[in-house]
């Protein structure tokens, strides 16, 4: 299968062809012939299968058979929960959208308003948003959404994790109901079948892996170690495996400024990146990963969506996510588009319950590994973890829903 024989037009072809694709990935090969064709989609995949370009160029071409003459109105509406996966999805569009006469925007907080209001009015074809900004605009009246004709939710299940159900449905309030509707999402659980079902008009689903599995290129491995001596661990895999581009998950955005100072001391060049960071710090320590200038970003959940590096080797989860699906959407940042990858995670008996909830929630039990000097002390007894309570909440739900799957397989 190649991407002419999907039925892309050649002003894409020639876009594809500039950034060295050849095939496309199973997802692509499912979803752009279904968007093409004008139906609803509710799609199913994992984070590095190809997803971004399955729906930006389908859309792309799905506006070029109905070019709009006169004023340029937003014709297509991006949804994502984070600032980080919005501005990768605008480089998408303009990448793919390069030989084509569509303009686009994306909009997030962070930035100065004022900037995205002219642009706004100097008029655009397609716009990506995380929804509170997109809020912002309608609420002071600078975007019309009255022309849409197509609306994609990326990582839905992740901005019903962040709260975003509520901004979602006040911006589908003035959507016109006759429109195209798209939904990706890498875990199916009840509130996104719930959200897919008003959503979406008989839908052709489209997925690629199994509901929330874990990627097969990825290899996971476990190191149980002593909580205090996590960081010296982390130190000694980096300078053993002469590691470069390893990005570490926190669990808050404290021990991320902590962890990347205890690096920076141990002679490892970090960066952290989270939500308390200013969208100019987050910009540019990513830049910095990319391009290889530090060694390590260090980065809490819901700063890390939208992080795309296209062979990311290592990723390290420094402390378990309390959420499980959230440790599929981690791993999910290495062994991208068929490339092989590894996963390490450094457990120390506090969260051996958490380990638990994951190994369920993937079906599979995480290879073991123990590194020389670094045995556990047996004697150390676990102590609760301090989640806060929307937190807490959020892992009895997760917990609720593991054992729900259990029961029904």
């Amino acid at each position: 299968m190649t991407f002419k024989e999907l039925g892309l037009i050649e002003p894409l072809l020639r876009a594809i062809k500039d950034q060295g694709y050849t095939k496309p990935t199973p997802i692509q090969q499912q979803a752009i012939p279904i968007v093409l064709n004008h139906n609803d989609v509710l799609a199913g995949a994992q984070t590095g299968t190809g997803k971004t370009a399955g729906f930006t160029l389908p859309l792309l071409q799905r506006l070029s058979e109905h070019p709009k003459k006169g004023k340029t109105h937003v014709r297509a509406l991006v949804l994502t929960p984070t600032r980080e996966l919005a501005a990768q999805i605008q480089e998408s569009i303009y990448t793919y959208g390069k030989y084509l006469p569509f303009k686009s925007t994306v909009l997030f907080g962070g930035v100065k308003i004022n900037p995205q209001i002219v642009t706004l009015r100097k008029g655009v074809d397609i716009v990506v948003a995380t929804p509170g900004r997109l809020l912002d605009h309608i609420s002071q009246k600078t975007i019309d959404l009255s022309h849409v004709e197509c609306l994609i939710l990326d990582e839905a299940d992740r901005m019903l994790d962040m709260g975003f159900i509520n901004d979602i449905k006040k911006v589908l309030n003035i959507l016109p109901k006759k429109r195209q509707t798209l939904l990706f999402s890498a875990t199916f659980s009840k509130d996104i079948k719930k959200l897919a079902d008003s959503l979406l008009d008989k839908p052709q689903l489209v997925e690629v892996a199994r509901s929330n599995a874990s990627a097969k290129s990825i290899k996971q491995i476990v190191h149980h170690v002593d909580k205090s001596r996590k960081r010296e661990l982390l130190t000694h895999l980096i300078n053993m495996g002469k590691w470069t581009q390893v990005l570490v998950f926190t669990r808050t955005k404290h021990g991320a400024n902590k962890l990347t100072a205890q690096l920076d001391k141990d002679g490892i060049s970090a960066a952290a990146i989270h939500g308390n960071k200013s969208q100019a710090a987050r910009t540019r320590a990513l830049k910095e990963f990319k391009q290889n200038k530090i060694r390590v970003l260090v980065a809490t959940d819901i700063a890390a969506r939208g992080i795309d590096i296209d062979q990311l080797p290592h990723v390290i989860n420094f402390e378990l996510p309390n959420v499980s699906e959230d440790y599929v959407h981690r791993i999910g940042r290495t062994g991208r588009a068929g490339n092989k990858g590894v996963a390490c995670s450094l457990v120390c008996v506090d969260e051996f319950e958490f380990l638990k909830d994951i190994e369920k929630l993937i079906k599979k039990n995480i290879e073991k590994v123990t590194v020389a000097g670094f045995a556990v002390d047996r004697s150390i007894k676990a102590e609760p973890i301090n989640l806060g309570g929307n937190r807490q909440k959020q892992q009895r739900s997760s917990n609720s829903r593991n054992r729900s799957r259990n029961r029904n397989k």
